[in-house]
């Protein structure tokens, strides 16, 4: 008779009050959901900020650029200090953060003041792989599956909403109402978080790899300053090369540590997994994608009409064109769950991935009309969702529950490097395609920028069929892996036959391939 643990519901996750198992997955989603909506706030209103604060385009993008830098540096350190009893309090932490820098962002009287507090709310970038180590811990076995994929998706359904959200109050209110918006979001989540999230964990303390850290996080800086600023500085300049050099050698030397560690801030062995590789790699590639046509889109349809194509469509009405990735995110969460029960786990990444790549050949191909747009946004959100809502599975099924939180940050940080490479080579096409004493580009900038991400998305979709391990070959996951990978294949708690007619293998591998 099989043994259960005294931290452990016979239905899958730890014990906590019914009345709070019950809100628990809707707090994490709107906590989530929230700092997804507080990420995106500056990108509309990067125009109204450089007039206000009386300084030029390219450096109000730094306040786009400090907010990626400063998620990148605390989502790997977050992930690790939730990995832990301290998870509750890094959650609380966080919030703090984004709203003690939601409101320095609102009244700040200097430009350098608006960065610091944009940097701060860079701190809820981190905290979405927290909210899948609670998922992991508490919610049901029946239960984790779809929780663990919604809780993925909230980073395109915020962005969706977040573009019409901030165009609206850029066109109509002072952006400082924006940055006080958030602050009264944070404030939000973090209540919920305190009444919700339970304060305990079965997780061992273990020590925060301060070493790993400080390499990690400078490395990542680095290279990502390298590619957000690399048109502004001129891409073959001393400074670009310089700073992307740096990076590159202080990621190589943080590998190095993060092999030799006994506790690494990210197990760099976890990676040599072939699901883990194929999740974080198709990351990276789906991340330029997502971004990028997120970027090109906004653009594309506030172009005076003067100019032989786009829209001029005001702020909030361009936001309202990409609000539709929030809906396809949403259905493309729940498909997802019936396309894993019939063509099986693994296959589900690389469809996501396709689908990006036509929607990307596409709209370069056609975008005549709003409409097209329309469509595209929302076929966008079905395939980054459809692959978002799977990768944390993957991920999950193959690392021990002591590294939940570490791993799928990273590929978290992974998505967001992702998006600053499409961000820096959409700058250069646009650059480059901008005729001498004009700030309008030719319309060919956006047909190249469309296939050049169309092109790593299809790179995404050969990553996702290739690396994922054969079946019968799959490596030996946890005992806490098989049991999430049991919560992933059958139908609920206590089923013995898997949804789609499909056998586990007794190590509590896919058979289904």
């Amino acid at each position: 008779m099989t043994r259960i643990s005294k931290n452990t519901d016979p239905h899958g996750g730890r014990p906590m009050p019914g009345a709070h198992r019950s809100f628990l997955l809707p707090s994490l989603m709107f906590t989530a959901l929230s700092v997804s909506v507080i990420s995106t706030l500056g990108a509309p209103m990067v125009p109204t900020i450089a007039r206000e604060q009386h300084v030029s385009l390219s450096a109000a993008q730094w306040v786009l650029t400090s907010t990626l830098l400063a998620g990148t540096i605390a989502g790997p350190v977050l992930g690790r200090l939730g990995d832990g009893p301290r998870r509750r309090a890094a959650l609380q932490g966080a919030l703090v953060g984004v709203f003690g820098g939601s409101v320095l962002a609102a009244t700040a009287p200097a430009f350098g003041l608006l960065l610091a507090g944009r940097a701060l709310q860079g701190l809820g970038m981190g905290l979405m792989p927290l909210a899948i180590t609670v998922a992991r811990e508490y919610l049901p076995a029946e239960r984790m599956r779809s929780g663990v994929s919604a809780l993925s998706i909230t980073t395109s359904v915020g962005a969706g909403l977040g573009y019409p959200v901030t165009g609206v109050i850029a066109q109509h209110l002072d952006y400082r109402a924006g940055f006080w918006f958030a602050a009264l979001l944070s404030a939000a989540a973090c209540a919920v978080v305190t009444l919700m999230v339970p304060v305990g964990s079965s997780v061992p303390r273990r020590p925060l790899d301060v070493l790993g850290a400080v390499l990690l996080c400078s490395g990542l800086a680095a290279v990502l300053l390298a590619l957000s600023q690399g048109v502004a500085w001129g891409l073959t300049s001393s400074a670009t090369l310089g700073c992307l050099g740096v990076g590159v050698v202080v990621l190589t030397l943080w590998v190095v540590q993060a092999l030799h560690s006994p506790h690494p801030l990210v197990d760099i062995r976890l990676i040599r997994n072939r699901a883990v590789l194929a999740a974080n790699t198709t990351a990276l590639l789906m991340g330029i994608g997502m971004y990028g046509v997120l970027s090109l889109i906004n653009l594309y349809t506030q172009v005076p009409t003067g100019a032989g194509y786009g829209f001029h469509l005001s702020l909030a009405s361009a936001g309202l064109v990409l609000m539709p990735l929030s809906l396809g995110s949403i259905t493309a969460n729940r498909a997802a769950s019936a396309l894993v029960s019939r063509i099986g786990l693994y296959r589900v990444l690389p469809l996501g991935a396709l689908v990006v790549c036509v929607d990307l050949v596409l709209l370069a191909l056609w975008r005549d009309h709003a409409s097209i747009l329309i469509l595209g946004t929302f076929l966008l959100g079905n395939g980054v969702g459809a692959a978002y809502a799977v990768m944390p599975v993957l991920i999950v099924r193959r690392v021990p529950p002591s590294e939940t939180g570490s791993a799928t940050s990273f590929n978290q940080v992974l998505r967001t490097v992702g998006g600053s490479v499409g961000s820096a080579a959409i700058s250069a096409i646009m650059l480059a395609y901008t005729p001498a004493h004009s700030d309008i580009p030719q319309g060919t900038a956006y047909t190249t920028a469309f296939l050049v991400t169309a092109a790593a998305s299809f790179l995404g979709v050969v990553t996702a069929v290739v690396l994922p391990p054969r079946s019968g070959h799959a490596s030996q996951p946890s005992h806490a892996a098989v049991a999430l990978g049991l919560a992933v294949d059958m139908q609920a708690a206590g089923s013995k036959r898997v949804a789609s007619g499909g056998t586990l293998g007794g190590d509590g591998t896919d058979r289904r391939g």
